[in-house]
């Protein structure tokens, strides 16, 4: 689709193909659309194409015939009634995006992310990542033979992440600092041109991201819930989502817009405080800590975005201890058969919380984004889990083992 470049801070123009931020003012970069393309169509007519993120390309900014695509997208929308019985609600769904084909969501902004490095002729594509972009950028790297050059924090990286970006072959470093750090880093070669970096700031990244939205109307046939709660780290997702609504919003296919829901961890938390002070911008956290290393990220690079998205659909930010994600985790798994990261689990947690504080009424029809499959981290829940029972070998010790 034809689009451009515009400077989310100042509203100007950006034509620099391989900047990550404003020449003028260093605001955040994102992608406007000519919607003319599509005025006439109606949003049933997108289903000529397959369940996925391609099905949506009318609205994605590159060259569709030229994806570079592992078929991501295209995943489940489970209606969880247990769930929505103990949190006394009318209806919970949670949209599972831990069956993407690296097991996240960030699999949506990457075929498009690469895709459009492709378009531009580069050779080498790098990110900065706490794990999951790491994952997916080496193998949409892989998939297009592109070399990859991924930055890690030191340390609090999920092995079942780590092994992912090494699998497919990227060159992984490991540098001392946190999340914030390895940014700063990849930043600077991005601009000195060694690499063409594929983080979030990137403006194609949130395009394939807002695919979920889009996916989840079109498994809802096209009536819009009442809420959708996000875990927020880096904070695309949650400006995706609200991008996605409001342009079809703006073709007249939808007339509201869900109450877009953020949650984040207790120690890294810097957009809920913005929100709660009601601030547009937020103080970063300079010492991040949770156990939920996905949104361990105390400067999020679209956290202005993030607050714009919730206070204009009149949603709402909580944070929630480690202890409640870790509750929430189990509680999916064993209530719906849902596995889940820790950070996915965050979103549970989050509509666990908001309803007890009754901020969510209980004839709302919720969507919980789960961003990444429970194997991501195997380590963390093995950890939170009940210790493997001993026994002999023969069925009269297993069976008081197991209390029978």
């Amino acid at each position: 689709m034809k689009h451009l470049v515009r400077c989310f801070e100042c509203g100007r123009e950006v034509s620099d193909p391989f900047v990550d931020s404003c020449p003028h003012c260093s605001g955040k970069l994102t992608i406007e659309l000519d919607l003319n393309e599509v005025k006439e169509r109606s949003p049933k007519e997108l289903r000529s194409r397959p369940f996925g993120v391609w099905r949506y390309a009318p609205f994605l900014p590159v060259d569709a015939s030229k994806a570079v695509t592992l078929k991501e997208g295209g995943t489940p929308l489970y209606k969880c009634s247990s769930l929505a019985e103990k949190s006394a609600i009318k209806e919970v769904f949670v949209k599972f995006e831990g069956a993407n084909p690296t097991g996240s969501f960030k699999d949506r902004g990457m075929t498009v992310g690469v895709s459009r490095a492709v378009e531009l002729g580069c050779k080498v594509v790098g990110c900065a990542s706490t794990g999951n972009t790491s994952a997916s950028l080496a193998a949409y790297a892989a998939k297009a033979r592109l070399d990859s050059v991924v930055l890690l924090p030191s340390g609090k990286v999920a092995m079942g992440k780590l092994a992912q970006a090494m699998f497919y072959g990227a060159k992984v470093v490991m540098v001392d600092g946190n999340f914030d750090d390895a940014l700063r880093v990849v930043r600077e070669m991005g601009n000195a041109g060694q690499l063409y970096i594929l983080n979030s700031i990137n403006p194609y990244r949130p395009e394939g991201q807002k695919t979920v939205a889009f996916e989840i109307m079109d498994q809802l046939e096209f009536e819009v819930p009442d809420r959708i709660i996000l875990p927020v780290g880096n904070a695309a997702n949650i400006w995706a989502v609200y991008k996605a609504f409001t342009e079809w919003r703006e073709l007249g296919w939808i007339d509201k817009i869900p109450k877009l829901t953020g949650i984040q961890a207790a120690g890294s938390a810097p957009i809920v405080r913005a929100f709660r002070s009601g601030q547009d911008d937020f103080v970063p956290e300079d010492h991040p800590e949770t156990i939920a290393t996905a949104i361990r990220i105390g400067n999020p690079a679209s956290g202005r975005k993030a607050l714009r998205a919730i206070k204009d659909t009149d949603g709402t930010a909580i944070d929630v201890t480690d202890e409640e994600i870790l509750k929430a985790q189990r509680m999916l798994g064993r209530m719906e058969g849902i596995g889940v990261e820790p950070a996915s689990a965050a979103s549970i947690a989050g509509l666990v919380k908001l309803r007890q504080m009754g901020e969510i009424d209980w004839d709302e029809r919720v969507v919980c984004i789960c961003t990444g499959h429970v194997l991501k981290d195997p380590d963390t829940v093995i950890k939170s889990c009940e210790a493997i029972i001993q026994a002999k070998a023969d069925m009269e010790s297993v069976r008081k083992a197991i209390g029978r």
